[in-house]
Parts: C-alpha cells; structure tokens; sequence
C-alpha cells in the first residue's frame, strides 16, 4: 500500500524558488563548455571527478569544493576539475542512508521536499565557493529537472544502467552523461546503454509523453565488476579499455570516451588504491597514443579526512565509503597534471 505524506512541487516551481542567480550562470556555462570538449576530443585537458562519496553536509562539502576551486587554479591547463557533490544514494540492500536528496540530516528521517531545496542551495553555494560546476549521480531520473542547470556531469551507476528509463533520460540530458558498466561487468550492455542515450527516443516522463533526440555526449565510465562470489574484478587495465574501444568503434558511437572510476571494484574500495590506480592509467596514456585518445579522465572518491565512519562525528570525513584525505589528493591531481 502507498501512503501520500507529502506533495512534492514540480521541477519548475522548486527552480524558480531557488534560482541560480544570473551572476553565476556565466561560469555554469563555462564548465559546461569544459567539460563538453573533453568529451568530444576538442580539449586535450583530462576531466577529474572528485569528491566524497556522498555530499551528507554542507559545511564540509563546501569547504572541500573551496579547497578544490583553489587547486583548480594551479591545474587548470591540464585538467578540468568536476566536484562530486553526490546527493543521492543507491543502497545494496535497499535500505540505509539515502543521500541528502531524501535525508538532508543524516541523523533524521527522510525528508524529500526538505532535501530538494537543501541540494539546490548547496549546489548554488558550491560554483559561487569555488567557481566549479558539480557531477551528481542520476538515480532517479524523474527528479532529474531538479538539478540539471546546476550540474554540469551526470552519472548513471552500475545498478542503473541497465535500467530502461534512465537510459531514456539520458537521451535527453544536454550535457555529459557517464554511464557505468554494470555490476556483471559486461562491456556489451555497457555499449548497448551508451547508444540507447545518444539515440531519439519517446517515452513517457512526469506525466508527460517526451522526444529526445539523443545525447552524443553519453559515454562510459569503467568501475570495475562483482563476480558471483562477490570478489572484485578491475577493469581499468590496458587490455580491458581497447577492447571496450575496439567496442566503440563497432558500434559506429559518436564521441568515444572512456571515464577509469578508480575507486568501487576497481579498487575493492581500499581507498588508497586510487593513487596507484591513476599512476597505472597515466603511464598507460603515454605509452599508447590510442589508449591516452580514448580514456579522458578519472572518477577519484575523495573528502577532507580520509577513510570513512559510520556516524558524523568526524567533520569532513565520509559516512558511506572511505575516501583519500585531502593531501592525498591535492598531491594526487597535481601529479596528474604533471603527466599529461
């Protein structure tokens, strides 16, 4: 049985409640053009992906980004640094904490309409800090209008991207999509969800019948599998990444982009592997000039205090997955840049 306990306003209304201010639409757009020709090949700059593993407080995130908008002034000509600021997230067992999306406190039940409004100004308050426009995880795409003219990267997680509707969405989305292999670590469904987004598409969304036509700008995010027993599979390593660009190729997909998430199975989660991971890819992209045209950055979990805890005690430290401290990480991008 449902139980209606709250109505929740549509996209447009919670927009106008809480605009992004026209001083900093200028700089949206600017990460937006970033972050769009390192997709297309136009820019030679790598895209970074950074932050905790889940946006759970505003102060610390914020004082993160900060940190972040400072170092992005040091690396600039080399990379292009996307904040994670993610918002909502999917629970194994279906149960947990949810992300600040349903539960802006994480120490109280979920609240909805409470958390919508709580992710708007922390986003707005993260480009006016730092000058950077955020990636969140799309995982539920009807409540993506909520944030589109804030975010300038969407990501679609392995439980997801088999999932029809946000394949759809994705379609529809004007702007960069990452789009992760499934949890099978199969590279052809991972293909086959890159060209149902960047192909037309109706179907119906929040009570509409809506057309798409397609999203070049979908592509594919490596994270590593989970076999049947539960045992991590990487699959950043060379041989993994051709053959999923030998893929590309086959499949006649426009802009191809590979995306190496360092982290999840990838790293079996030990948070400190991130930094060998990266190390790995980067020496891969100046061995072979095909590998270094086709991976185009990286996916790095990372918060002001490293590791993770199971309640908000520490300030900046994860309350989902462990993440790098902050020197780790500020060493880590800067020796990335160094090796582009």
């Amino acid at each position: 049985m449902f139980r209606k306990t709250k109505r929740i306003p549509d996209p447009e209304v919670v927009v106008d409640m809480v605009p992004l201010p026209d001083s900093l639409k200028a700089v949206k757009a600017e990460r937006d053009k970033l972050v769009t020709d390192v997709i297309t090949g136009a820019s030679d700059k790598l895209l970074i992906i950074v932050g905790p593993c889940s946006a759970h407080e505003e102060a610390p995130v914020l004082d993160y980004v900060e940190r972040l908008g400072k170092l992005n002034e040091k690396v600039k000509d080399k990379l292009v640094l996307v904040p994670r600021i993610y918002t909502n997230k999917p629970r194994t067992k279906g149960v947990g904490y949810k992300g600040m999306f349903s539960q802006p406190d994480p120490t109280k039940a979920e609240d909805i309409l409470k958390g919508i409004f709580a992710i708007r100004e922390l986003n707005i308050k993260a480009i006016e800090a730092s000058g950077l426009a955020a990636a969140d995880e799309m995982l539920y795409p009807a409540n993506i209008h909520y944030v589109a003219d804030l975010l300038c990267y969407h990501a679609v997680g392995a439980r997801s991207s088999e999932n029809q509707l946000h394949r759809l969405v994705a379609s529809g989305i004007d702007g960069p999509v990452g789009i992760k292999n499934p949890m099978s670590g199969s590279l052809l469904v991972l293909l086959n969800s890159i060209y149902a987004a960047q192909s037309p598409q109706v179907f119906k969304l929040n009570g509409w019948q809506v057309e798409t036509d397609g999203n070049p700008l979908a592509h594919a995010i490596l994270r590593g599998a989970v076999d049947s027993y539960g045992n991590d599979i990487p699959n950043y390593h060379y041989e993994t990444v051709m053959q999923l660009a030998e893929g590309y190729a086959k499949s006649d997909l426009k802009n191809p982009a590979i995306i190496i998430d360092a982290n999840h199975s990838n790293s079996a989660k030990k948070f400190r592997q991130q930094i060998r991971i990266c190390e790995d890819v980067m020496h891969d992209r100046n061995y072979d000039a095909d590998f270094k045209r086709i991976v185009k950055g990286f996916m790095i979990e990372s918060f002001i205090e490293e590791g993770c805890q199971k309640e908000d005690i520490v300030y900046g430290k994860s309350i989902t997955d462990p993440c790098l401290g902050w020197a780790d990480t500020e060493r880590l991008l800067l020796d990335i840049a160094d090796k582009v």
